[in-house]
């Protein structure tokens, strides 16, 4: 057999793995009803506020991602699923006051830390993302939101409760 046979039937295999592999999709992040845990109904967010959330966390922290047109291909959809369960893991605004309170709480600090020293969102978010981006002046707005949301959250429980319990060794 010649190698442009076994090139092509290689080829052929491929595209067919391909083709195939359209059909096995993911279940699309996309709620249509807000959770009675969604942070927006516990603690006040402003339109301003709203709108960088939108923008910059919500697809991978909420329950309503906005999905781009490559996110109809596979294995593009499989990538962007994994990113999304692995964002929600860790914050769900959607979800937010499930959490106990002193996980609310340590999880605004979190944020404040992570867009302070630049690990969000994420650059491979935002390079495709541009609108992602945040200004200085819109990080100043989410870090007085977050201040805020903690200063909420410490007058109305005690403060044992927020503290987070030490892991065992």
């Amino acid at each position: 057999m010649s190698v442009k046979k076994i090139i092509l039937r290689f080829l052929l295999v491929l595209l067919a793995i391909f083709i195939i592999i359209q059909f096995i999709r993911p279940a699309k992040n996309q709620s249509t009803t807000t959770l009675p845990t969604d942070i927006k109904l516990h603690y006040p967010v402003s339109a301003n506020v709203e709108s960088i959330l939108a923008k910059a966390c919500y697809d991978c922290h909420s329950n309503n991602t906005r999905y781009p047109w490559y996110n109809n291909i596979q294995p593009v959809a499989w990538f962007l699923d994994d990113h999304v369960r692995s964002g929600k893991r860790h914050l769900n605004f959607s979800d937010f006051t499930s959490m106990r309170v002193a996980k609310q709480y340590k999880r605004m600090d979190d944020c404040k830390e992570q867009i302070k020293e630049g690990e969000m969102p994420l650059e491979s978010y935002t390079l495709i993302h541009r609108d992602a981006i945040l200004t200085d002046a819109e990080k100043d707005t989410l870090y007085n939101w977050f201040d805020a949301v903690r200063d909420s959250i410490k007058a109305r429980y005690p403060a044992d409760s927020l503290v987070m319990p030490k892991r065992k060794k």
